[in-house]
């Protein structure tokens, strides 16, 4: 029998309703000596006090009877919505702790509901991304997957593997048939459709990770060739001090922007020089870190030098895995229009920091650069893990798909591939996943 939890499930702090909540196999037994009443309707609101110990008023609220499994938890679930006041839902706490209930862990409520079959874990992680989405357009990707659209996706593909698995395992009971039975009822066919559903909802997934996880550009350069000014532009604001005087920028300034729905988070840095500024010297050493970190490396060249032997020294020392843009920055001073050229695999951006021209050519090219190409319905916030199990799945489904004329190497590589899917909503994952995936929920949910 599960124990009984207990959680403010409302933000730290003051505010104008606080709740506390609880969930366990049993709660009706805690309905009399928090409320004073002897019974409450299920899912009624019920105006009550919350009494202490000695029978004196905590606070006065809103209590709310879940009775299971009609609950977010498939447990018995108590609410009790009182003011927001922080010492006093600490005392309606101890309360509820002083009856039998135990501190929730972070994520508890939310691991309950997917342990009870409430939900399944691509939902269960939706919640969370639904209360941290930094956009809109996150917030309504991680709704889809809350609803299930995630699921849904996967749970056909999984539907398909299963059903293609039977026909392949039904042909090892007739090796002298198996290839004709397998053409016949169009094996290869069936495998195709498989793996062609399977990119869309890799597509998505990728779309989706972005919104939710956003990019990392880190503006890179010599002193003075504009870093701070692009980014005060990006940003819409005065975030960086600007000057004539190379090194006034001594440490990253990180930036968040909004670009289609894409968090953006926009790091200007040191201009990389040799410098015996100590405090300068600091600052360019974080401007390395910085780059480790980052999705997209953006060049600032001031245009009326082009490329220096100094840029050059910088490009060199770029990973080369990353991508890199070169943005060409003053064409004000020149008398230059904003233009973008393609130079095989890299890209140059003309632009003015200053008064913005070409500033929409970069924006669309660091949204194509990470691969954002569209917002729609069939997009859903997804991670990294999710990604990872798409891949590997895809990876065993091109296995299939090279053994189709061995038949046991076949059926392997199909169970493996259901197995890589089911372990994305949960029906087939280990217990250290579950434990790192709710450990990054806030204690309530």
């Amino acid at each position: 029998m599960a124990d009984t939890i207990a959680a403010v499930a409302t933000a730290s702090g003051r505010g104008g309703i606080g709740v506390v909540r609880l969930s366990g196999n049993d709660l009706r037994s805690m309905i009399q000596p928090l409320t004073g009443k002897n019974s409450l309707l299920p899912r009624v609101a019920s105006l009550s006090n919350f009494f202490d110990e000695n029978s004196e008023v905590i606070d006065q609220g809103i209590t709310l009877f879940f009775p299971a499994p009609y609950s977010f938890t498939g447990e018995d679930v108590i609410e009790l919505q009182g003011h927001g006041g922080p010492v006093v839902l600490r005392r309606l706490l101890q309360r509820c702790l002083d009856l039998g209930a135990r501190l929730a862990e972070p994520g508890e409520f939310t691991r309950r509901a997917y342990l009870n079959n409430k939900i399944d874990l691509t939902q269960a992680e939706s919640v969370a991304d639904l209360i941290d989405a930094a956009s809109i357009e996150a917030a309504k990707s991680a709704m889809r997957s809350l609803k299930g659209d995630f699921s849904h996706a996967i749970n056909q593909l999984v539907e398909k593997l299963i059903n293609l698995r039977m026909l392949v395992e039904a042909t090892l009971d007739f090796p002298d048939e198996e290839i004709d039975f397998l053409t016949e009822s169009n094996a290869h066919g069936q495998l195709e459709e498989i793996v062609s559903l399977l990119t869309n909802v890799f597509d998505s997934a990728h779309q989706g990770k972005l919104l939710r996880d956003g990019m990392h550009v880190v503006l890179i350069g010599q002193p003075n060739v504009g870093k701070s000014s692009l980014l005060n532009k990006l940003a819409g604001e005065e975030v960086a001090i600007v000057t004539q005087t190379p090194g006034t920028t001594r440490d990253a300034i990180r930036q968040h922007i909004e670009i289609e729905g894409i968090l953006v988070h926009v790091v200007d840095t040191a201009g990389l020089r040799e410098t015996l500024d100590e405090v300068e010297q600091l600052g360019i050493e974080r401007t390395w870190s910085a780059i480790e970190q980052a999705n997209v490396l953006v060049v600032l060249i001031d245009v009326a030098q082009g490329v220096t032997e100094e840029d050059q020294k910088i490009i060199a020392k770029l990973p080369p895995s990353l991508p890199l843009i070169r943005v060409f920055n003053k064409i004000d001073q020149h008398h230059q229009n904003p233009r973008v050229e393609r130079h095989g695999t890299s890209t140059d951006i003309y632009l003015s920091a200053k008064t913005g021209a070409g500033l929409d050519q970069l924006r669309r090219h660091l949204l194509e650069v990470v691969g954002w190409h569209h917002v729609g319905e069939s997009v859903y916030l997804a991670r990294e893990r999710h990604l990872v199990a798409l891949r590997k799945a895809q990876r065993h489904l091109q296995a299939a798909q090279e053994n189709m004329t061995h038949v046991e190497l076949l059926a392997e590589e199909l169970r493996l591939a259901q197995d890589a899917l089911s372990t994305i909503t949960g029906e087939f994952s280990s217990d250290d996943l579950l434990g790192e995936i709710f450990s990054r929920f806030c204690i309530g949910k």
